[in-house]
């Protein structure tokens, strides 16, 4: 079907894709609207817009090789650069522990959800691979196991627009848990009682903007950042390509292993890793790696809104729907319960639960909203801890369910 801009009309539809991110991103900062639904959706929902009024084409070389090709890979090495394991470890106390009860939830959500619903989605396994990252880590994580098992442009759609309609419900379930008399006579509470007797809460603000607030970069910055992506991306895809190519395929264990080391993101995630935790002296002076990182998963979100049809995600999303919230139900199952048995307070469970399903940034907005904040770095940082294992998760589940 013709467009009204063509595929190969590369520089309209370049600035039409960055218009979308920073629309998005101003519009996150500025309304408390838009900071609640997030500019990574607000961007996918111009996406959606814009193809099925047949003004930009569902496929491009700008949209398939730049973006898929270049910017999502540079963007996970910028991003992991918080990703200090000793830092984390020594920081996060005891919300390590629940956090990782939370993923043992998610991986389990995603095994019972695939049972129940295996046979009514098409590609389900896809999609559990891509929730599991995304539920213990983020969207770094779910764009990583999207390109890993090259999903469907359509099903990704589809399963973003059931991830976010789950996230809203989510979202309102665990910030009403905090003020339910029901929990909070069954859970210690002190960070909420220290808010009642002391704490104010700031207006006038959205928490994006609160969080997304200016701070200092240089243009050695902005090129050490990128250098240090690229050079991680290209490390990656040599280790991916060669045992990719060393490991057999014979046989469900070599198979799985060679899935699992044959994808770059493994190394990706490994290498920066690695770099941000030996050498975090050098990668806290690498100022900006963050914005730039999420930039760049701004444009995939718009990205991946291209392929889609309104009308295949309404046939599509009702299910996904339904696999998220077994898998939402689980996690918070196994942080509720996993935490009365361990004495957890409220407010840990809640974040912990939260920096699983919704990544680090929702879950210190989250803290900080509710004025609990001498939690915002510890949740912040499993929250990051997320991001590491995540994907390694996803590609193991993935690979458990045949991919």
């Amino acid at each position: 079907m013709n467009t009204l801009v063509s595929p190969e009309n590369t520089w309209v539809l370049m600035a039409i894709m960055l218009s979308a991110a920073g629309i998005s991103i101003y519009l996150e900062q500025k309304y408390a609207w838009a900071s609640k639904i997030s500019g990574a959706v607000i961007a996918l929902i111009f996406a959606l817009l814009l193809v099925n009024l047949n003004i930009i084409p569902t496929s491009a070389p700008v949209f398939d090789d730049v973006v898929w090709g270049f910017a999502v890979p540079i963007a996970i090495p910028l991003l992991l650069l918080q990703a200090n394991m000793k830092k984390i470890w020594r920081e996060t106390g005891r919300m390590l522990f629940i956090f990782l009860i939370g993923a043992a939830g998610t991986v389990a959500g995603t095994l019972i959800g695939y049972v129940a619903l295996g046979d009514c989605i098409k590609g389900l396994n896809q999609v559990a691979a891509m929730i599991t990252g995304s539920y213990i880590g983020g969207g770094v994580n779910f764009t990583a196991l999207a390109d890993a098992f090259k999903v469907d442009g359509g099903l990704i759609s589809a399963t973003v627009v059931a991830d976010n309609l789950n996230m809203a419900i989510y979202f309102l379930i665990l910030i009403s848990t905090a003020g339910s008399a029901f929990f909070r006579k069954y859970y210690t509470h002190p960070h909420i009682d220290d808010v009642i007797a002391n704490g104010k809460s700031e207006e006038g603000e959205t928490l994006a903007a609160q969080y997304w607030g200016r701070k200092e970069i240089s243009l050695k910055d902005i090129a050490f950042n990128f250098m240090y992506a690229v050079i991680v991306v290209t490390i990656s895809k040599f280790f991916a390509a060669a045992l990719a190519g060393a490991i057999p395929k014979t046989g469900w264990f070599l198979q799985m292993c060679n899935t699992f080391f044959g994808s770059q993101y493994v190394w990706i995630t490994l290498i920066a890793m690695c770099f941000a935790t030996f050498c975090h002296k050098y990668a806290a002076t690498m100022h900006g790696a963050q914005e730039l990182g999420t930039y760049l998963i701004y444009l995939f979100f718009f990205v991946i809104g291209v392929p889609a049809s309104i009308i295949e995600i309404v046939q599509n999303a009702p299910l996904l729907l339904a696999f998220c919230l077994i898998v939402v139900i689980v996690n918070m199952a196994f942080c509720f319960i996993g935490g009365k048995i361990f004495r957890f307070d409220l407010e840990d469970i809640i974040l912990a639960s939260n920096a699983n399903i919704g990544g680090p940034t929702t879950a210190a907005g989250m803290a900080i909203s509710q004025g609990w904040y001498k939690l915002v770095g510890p949740c912040m940082l499993v929250g990051t801890f997320g991001y590491v294992i995540g994907t390694y998760l996803g590609v193991i589940v993935g690979s458990m369910l045949g991919l």
